[in-house]
């Protein structure tokens, strides 16, 4: 019933700058938490960032906080991920995934059994 589809990811220097999108189809994303996950090759797949449903909350995992900023625009039903100063380490594909969470923060986000996942979009830095 719902899709999750992100865009954004390409091919960018190191240094440089990418806004990927997560946006909900079907559904209203207002009662979710979105966050972002990332798997590189040969790597685990590893929580990158959390907002709350409110909007009140943000995490960051420890290796891009300062670089990168999680936002939400009700109107158009989507997510972003703000990623500056990227590095070749940030190179994996990256997913949106929702989770119903009508009140509450992003505390332990990286644990949650979310209800819907994106597909993924490539991001490749290059050094």
């Amino acid at each position: 019933q719902v899709q999750l589809v992100e865009s954004g990811g390409g091919l960018v220097q190191a240094g440089g700058s990418l806004r990927l999108s997560c946006i909900a189809q079907g559904r209203t994303l207002s009662a979710y938490a979105i966050s972002w996950f990332r798997q590189a090759p040969e790597k685990e797949r590893e929580g990158v960032s959390c907002i709350s449903s409110s909007g009140g909350d943000r995490r960051y995992a420890d290796s891009v906080v300062g670089r990168f900023t999680i936002s939400r625009d009700r109107a158009k039903n989507t997510v972003y991920l703000q990623m500056d100063s990227l590095k070749s380490e940030d190179t994996a594909v990256y997913y949106c995934a929702a989770h119903w969470r009508s009140h509450g923060p992003c505390s332990g986000y990286v644990s949650w059994k979310y209800d819907y996942w994106g597909q993924g979009t490539q991001v490749t830095v290059s050094s």
